[in-house]
C-alpha cells in the first residue's frame, strides 16, 4: 500500500497560497524596519542597473561623430563605472540586510511548530510517524528561506526592472517597442504559469514518495534489533527499493515535461528579442535611431530578459515551497483533543485524594475500553489495577495522566474535576513510568536529572541509590556520564526501568503511576525496586498497573478489570479467598514460578 499525501494532492493554489502568505507575513512583521531598507537598496540597485545601459548609449554616441572633433567622455565613462559599482554595492547592502530578515523568521517558525507539537495530545504522535513529522519540518523551514529569497532577490527585482524597461522603451522609442517586449513578457510569464501548473503533480509524487522512503528509512533503522532478529534485512531492503524506484520514474517524467517548458520559454524570447532588433536596426538604417540607441535598446533587453529566463525555474521554486510550507504550517493548524481552557484553575493537591466516578472511555472508532469505572485511591493508599491484556488497565493511567479525556463520569483529584483544571497541572502532580521506558540519547546523568530541572548532583544520586541503580553506575568506566543510545538500547530492560524509575523519583510529585514498570526487572532488581517502592508508599498516592501480581501483594487495594469493568476488587487475602478471576491468576503465575523454579 503506497502512501500519498491527500492534502498535496488536492492542494489550491489560489486560496493555499494566499493562507500560507497570511501566516508568513506576522513573522515579517516583526522586524519590518529590515524589510523596508532592503527594498528602498532593492529599488536603488535597480535605477542604477537599468541607468547603465542609457549611459551607455552615450557614451556610443559621443565617439560615433563622423564629422566633428573626437572628445573622450570622461564624465560619461566614470558615471558608467559609478553606476555598475552603485548596482553592486546596493544589491550587496540589500542581501546583508535582509539576511537577518530571513534566518529570523525561520527561527521563529521552527521554534513554534517545535513547541506546537509538545501541545497536540497523545494521539496525534500515535497516530503520524515522526520521520514524516521531521521532514515537513525541515522542508517547510528550508522553504521559508528560500521563498522570503526569491522574492526579495529574484520576484521583485525582476518586476521593478521590466516596469522600468518598458517605461524608457515607451518613452523614448516607438510604442511598438514596448508593445513587443510587453507581450512578450506577458506570453512568457503566461505559458510558464500554465505549463508548470500542469506539471505540477509529478512534485506531488515525489514529495510523498521522498517522505515515504524517509519514513520508512527511520522506522526501520530504530528497530534496527527486530529488522535483524527476524532477519528482515532484505525486506526492508526491498521495501526502500521500490519506493525509490517510483520516485525514480516519476522525478524522471518531471525532468523531460520540463525540458519541453524551457523549449517554449526559450521559443517566446527568441521571437520578441528578434522582432524588436530587426526594428531597432531598421531605424539605424533609415537614420531615425544612432547607433548608440541600438546599443541600448540591446542592452535594456539583455537586463529584461536575462532574469525572467530564470522565471520559471524560480515560478516552480514557488510553488514547490508553497507545497512545503503549507505541510509545515498545517501542523500549525492541528488542535489537540485534549485542552485546558484559557482561564482552567491550577490544580490543587493537599492530600493526593483520587476518585473515579462512573467513568466511561472509548478509543475512537473502537469499542469501549471503560465502563462505569468507580473506585478511591485515599492518600497515602497504594492501589493496583491488575486483568488480562485489553482489559483497560494503561487506559486508567492515560486518563489520570490526561493523556486523554473521559467520554463520560469524571476524575477527581481532592475533589476537583481534572477535566476542568489546567492540563499541565494536573500533569506536574504526577509521575508516571510506563512499561515502554525510552531514554534520550544522552548521558545517565542527563536522563536521570530530567526528571527536575535544577537538580543537584547529590539528588540525582540519592534518586539512584533510592531505585538501586546507584552501584550498577558507579561500575560502569564513565559512570554517570555514560551514554545510553538511542532509545536507552545500551541498557537492559531493568536497567532502563530503574532509570527511570530514579527519574520519577527525583520529580518527586505527590501522585505516582507505576505501568507495569517492574515487568522487565529480575527477580533481585525487583525486590530492591519493590522495597523503595514500599517506604514511598507513605508519602505518595500510588496506582500500579501490575501485571506481576507478585509485586502487588501488600497493595491497600487490588481492582480486577474485565473488558473494561471492575470485576472484583478487594485486598490481596480478601481477593484470593473470593476464589474468583484473581484467584485464578494468581494460581497461574506461582505454578508458572515453580515449573520456573525446579
Amino acid at each position: 500500500m503506497h502512501a500519498t499525501n491527500n492534502s498535496t494532492q488536492a492542494y489550491d493554489f489560489k486560496t493555499q497560497d494566499m493562507k500560507v502568505l497570511r501566516k508568513l507575513l506576522p513573522y515579517l512583521s516583526a522586524m519590518r524596519a529590515r524589510v523596508i531598507l532592503a527594498t528602498l537598496f532593492l529599488i536603488a540597485a535597480k535605477l542604477a542597473n537599468v541607468a547603465v545601459p542609457v549611459v551607455l548609449k552615450e557614451i556610443v554616441d559621443s565617439l560615433d561623430q563622423t564629422n566633428a572633433l573626437l572628445i573622450l567622455p570622461l564624465g560619461a565613462l566614470f558615471a558608467y563605472g559609478l553606476l555598475r559599482l552603485a548596482s553592486s554595492l546596493f544589491n550587496e547592502l540589500r542581501d546583508a540586510i535582509f539576511a537577518k530578515v530571513r534566518y529570523h523568521a525561520m527561527h521563529l517558525i521552527a521554534l513554534g511548530v517545535f513547541k506546537h507539537l509538545h501541545t497536540l495530545d497523545l494521539s496525534f504522535h500515535l497516530d503520524r510517524r515522526i520521520g514524516g513529522i521531521t521532514r515537513d519540518i525541515d522542508r517547510g523551514t528550508q522553504s521559508v528561506s528560500t521563498l522570503l529569497s526569491i522574492f526579495v532577490f529574484n520576484i521583485l527585482p525582476s518586476f521593478f526592472e521590466v516596469c522600468l524597461v518598458i517605461g524608457l522603451l515607451w518613452i523614448n522609442y516607438d510604442v511598438f517597442f514596448a508593445g513587443i517586449s510587453l507581450a512578450t513578457v506577458v506570453f512568457y510569464i503566461g505559458l510558464t504559469l500554465a505549463i508548470t501548473t500542469w506539471r505540477m503533480k509529478y512534485r506531488y509524487q515525489m514529495n510523498d514518495m521522498q517522505s515515504e522512503a524517509n519514513t520508512n528509512a527511520v522506522d526501520s533503522l530504530i528497530n534496527y534489533e527486530t529488522v535483524k532478529y527476524f532477519n528482515r534485512e532484505q525486506f526492508e531492503v526491498d521495501r526502500y527499493q521500490d519506493t525509490m524506484s517510483r520516485w525514480e520514474n516519476v522525478a524522471t517524467k518531471s525532468f523531460t515535461s520540463m525540458t519541453a517548458l524551457n523549449f517554449v520559454q526559450g521559443a517566446v524570447i527568441a521571437i520578441g528579442v528578434t522582432l524588436i532588433l530587426i526594428m531597432a536596426a531598421e531605424g539605424v538604417v533609415t537614420q531615425q535611431l544612432s547607433l548608440g540607441d541600438m546599443i541600448m535598446i540591446q542592452a535594456l533587453l539583455l537586463q529584461l530578459f536575462l532574469p525572467l529566463g530564470s522565471l520559471g525555474i524560480i515560478y516552480r521554486q514557488i510553488k514547490h515551497n508553497f507545497i512545503d510550507m503549507n505541510n509545515m504550517f498545517n501542523l500549525l493548524d492541528k488542535r489537540p483533543k485534549v485542552c485546558s481552557a484559557d482561564d482552567a484553575p491550577d490544580l490543587q493537591v493537599t492530600q493526593a485524594n483520587i476518585e473515579f466516578k462512573s467513568v466511561s472511555f472509548s478509543y475512537p472508532g473502537k469499542k469501549p475500553a471503560l465502563q462505569a469505572i468507580d473506585f478511591c485511591i485515599k492518600p497515602g493508599q497504594k492501589v493496583a489495577i491488575v486483568g488480562a491484556s485489553g482489559s483497560g488497565k494503561s487506559t486508567l493511567a492515560k486518563l489520570l495522566f490526561r493523556f486523554y479525556d473521559v467520554d463520560s463520569g469524571e476524575i477527581l483529584i481532592d475533589g476537583q474535576n481534572i477535566k476542568h483544571l489546567n492540563q499541565q497541572s494536573v500533569q506536574k502532580s504526577m509521575g508516571v513510568v510506563p512499561q515502554d521506558t525510552v531514554m534520550f540519547n544522552e548521558s545517565i546523568y542527563y536522563n536521570i536529572a530530567y526528571g527536575r530541572e535544577g537538580a543537584s548532583k547529590a539528588e540525582v544520586k540519592a534518586a539512584a541509590k533510592l531505585a538501586f541503580i546507584d552501584r550498577f553506575i558507579e561500575q560502569l568506566p564513565e559512570g554517570y556520564d555514560t551514554l545510553v543510545g538511542e532509545r536507552g538500547l545500551k541498557l537492559s530492560g531493568g536497567e532502563k526501568q530503574r532509570l527511570a524509575i530514579a527519574r520519577v523519583l527525583l520529580k518527586n510529585p505527590p501522585i505516582l503511576i507505576f505501568d507495569e514498570a517492574t515487568s522487565a526487572l529480575d527477580s533481585y532488581s525487583e525486590k530492591m525496586v519493590q522495597q523503595a517502592l514500599d517506604s514511598l508508599s507513605q508519602q505518595h498516592t500510588t496506582l500500579v498497573i501490575a501485571h506481576r501480581l507478585s509485586t502487588i501483594v501488600d497493595s491497600d487495594h487490588i481492582i480486577v478489570l474485565n473488558e473494561g469493568k471492575i470485576q472484583e476488587s478487594g485486598t490481596h487475602q480478601q481477593l484470593l479467598s473470593a476464589q474468583g478471576e484473581y484467584a485464578k491468576l494468581w494460581k497461574l503465575q506461582v505454578d508458572a514460578q515453580n515449573k520456573h523454579n525446579q
